[in-house]
């Protein structure tokens, strides 16, 4: 048992190193160019991953970072808020963000079948978008019909236009001149993964960062029924489909999905919340704890980065790409315009 974990922790050493240089690189291009640390982890890894600079040895330290230490990142980040900013978000809030989850959820979906693509692969990337990117994509695959090529595809898809927004709706929010709060709870709502949605509000304002992953982490929390709503209605199609050849509804063979009711870190976020309300820790302790907060999130970010490769989008040709373009669109005008309702 201690043999298999040395082992494992050997291999995920050469990649740890990597994201540490990454992310002292990342710091440091905060000081000197004054850019957001998120935003130049997530630059540095998509620019190492394209231009063959990691190899196979640093995948598993890579993909750590991107899963393991993000989620850490966002856990820490429940110390900056309070119950009421929790509270603040509303039955309004609520409702906003469950219509725009629905909207493109099957929006996306319903353009994937006019654009001709598979039902697969419209069902993972209208997953991706609509609640919290690749992590939703990899919970859906077993469900839906996509071979590992759509499957990588949809990844990439909501990796890529979900980095995307870090560098363009910070812009088009100063532009149209949306106070931090709308800004924020836009991100959440139309911004596809926990980190990218971390990034893009903390590049536009650190106000910005609370409403955005308050809304965020409510499209989360909406994982767990949507895929078992997706399992229900195929069980059901299925078992209508073996009834209308005469083979017995039991024998339906269905995968098995297991997915937390809420994922393990945002339990961790809303604990970290309740610690912060009681008012046990101190200044310094707030500032050491956002200081690690902002250094795990950079190491995520960098590990986020490096799941863009343009190889990989291109082997499916241009129409799953115009459907990522398209449903980027789609979303985040959806969800500007939730925003600027509830708020």
């Amino acid at each position: 048992m201690q043999s298999s974990r040395r082992e494992e922790l050997a291999s995920l050493a050469p990649g740890l190193v990597v994201v540490a240089v990454a992310v002292a690189a990342s710091t440091l291009a905060s000081e000197v160019l004054g850019v957001s640390a998120l935003v130049a982890g997530v630059l540095l890894g998509a620019i190492a991953a394209n231009v063959g600079v990691l190899g196979e040895r640093v995948g598993p330290g890579v993909k750590f970072a991107a899963k393991h230490l993000l989620r850490a990142g966002i856990v820490l980040l429940g110390l900056r808020l309070s119950f009421d900013e929790v509270r603040a978000l509303g039955w309004q809030g609520v409702l906003g963000v469950v219509i725009v989850l629905l909207f493109t959820f099957f929006g996306v979906q319903l353009l994937a079948r006019v654009m001709g693509l598979s039902q697969g692969l419209g069902l993972l990337v209208a997953t991706g978008y609509s609640i919290c990117g690749a992590s939703a994509v990899a919970a859906m695959a077993p469900l839906s019909t996509a071979d590992e090529e759509e499957t990588a595809y949809a990844i990439g898809l909501v990796t890529l236009f979900g980095s995307l927004s870090i560098l363009t709706l910070p812009f088009i929010g100063h532009a149209l001149g949306l106070s931090d709060e709308t800004f924020g709870t836009w991100v959440g709502a139309g911004v596809h993964d926990v980190g990218q949605v971390t990034a893009t509000a903390s590049a536009y304002s650190a106000a910005a960062l609370a409403p955005a992953t308050l809304v965020k982490l409510t499209r989360v929390a909406l994982l767990a029924p949507m895929v078992f709503g997706v399992g229900v209605a195929r069980r059901r199609r299925l078992a209508a489909a073996a009834s209308d050849r005469g083979a017995p509804a039991d024998g339906v063979d269905v995968p098995d999905v297991h997915v937390p009711l809420v994922p393990l870190f945002v339990v961790g976020f809303l604990a970290m919340i309740c610690l912060r309300a009681t008012g046990w820790l101190s200044a310094d302790a707030l500032v050491l704890a956002k200081d690690a907060e902002t250094l795990l999130l950079t190491a995520g970010m960098f590990g986020l980065g490096a799941g863009v490769r343009i190889d990989r989008l291109r082997r499916l040709g241009g129409r799953p790409m115009l459907l990522g373009v398209i449903s980027w669109v789609i979303v985040a005008g959806g969800a500007l315009v939730m925003a600027v309702v509830v708020t």
